[in-house]
């Protein structure tokens, strides 16, 4: 059956390219990662031109940690000034925060900033997931557990306990900057989503490159293991 006409509910983004786009203009690589926030700003507001329920990107795995320290602290600063200058657009405009990962492992001002954005957008009826001390391994590990402390381990009792139990399946995921890999992302969630792989930088990722990806998933046939 043609997949003309479907629409994607939850797109995933591995945002890459932050480093490059720096290097390739001859600046710092925390230039990449301010300008890698605003498309991450530009993206978020172009929503509601979409049938999108739920974004979700790649903010910060739990190997980034492995990254020099000065620029883990750059990035966690960017996240702070984030969530401090979008928290009031994000209430207004009915987006809902949801963040997958060990969040809670952050910084304790970070920790508490996110705590209070995740009560105040609560009722959002369009959600953006943060990926934030993420790694998909860890998380299904976890789930895991839970699964076997409450009985049978099903693949529904695993699901139940994933960082992104309350989100639609995932229909589409996106790597920007060329590279044709999943970092550990979103494993279990994207076994039947569609991916698409571009070339762009994430910084220069617009919201015309996400409506051009949504109109190619939406000729693609799914089929999801059947014929």
């Amino acid at each position: 059956m043609s997949g003309e006409g479907r629409h994607a509910r939850h797109v995933a983004i591995i945002m890459d390219g932050n480093g490059r786009w720096a290097k390739r203009k001859h600046l710092p690589r925390a230039m990449g990662h301010r300008r890698g926030v605003e498309a991450v700003r530009e993206l978020v507001r172009s929503l509601k031109d979409t049938r999108i329920e739920c974004l979700t990107l790649y903010a910060f795995s739990s190997e980034n940690w492995k990254r020099p320290e000065d620029e883990v602290d750059d990035l966690m600063n960017l996240m702070r000034k984030f969530i401090k200058s979008d928290l009031p657009e994000f209430i207004a405009n009915d987006v809902k925060l949801h963040i997958l990962g060990d969040w809670q492992g952050l910084a304790p001002d970070i920790v508490a900033m996110l705590e209070d954005a995740l009560e105040k957008t609560s009722h959002g009826s369009r959600t953006l997931a943060v990926a934030l001390n993420y790694g998909s391994h860890a998380e299904i590990a976890q789930a895991a557990r839970k699964a076997a402390e409450e009985g049978e381990v099903t693949e529904a009792s695993i699901e139940r306990h994933l960082y992104s139990a309350p989100l639609p399946p995932l229909d589409l995921l996106i790597r920007t900057s060329g590279e044709i890999r999943l970092s550990n992302f979103l494993l279990w969630q994207a076994a039947y989503a569609e991916m698409l792989f571009v070339d762009v930088l994430w910084p220069d990722f617009t919201p015309d490159h996400l409506k051009h990806a949504l109109a190619d998933f939406a000729e693609r046939e799914r089929r999801f293991g059947g014929r």
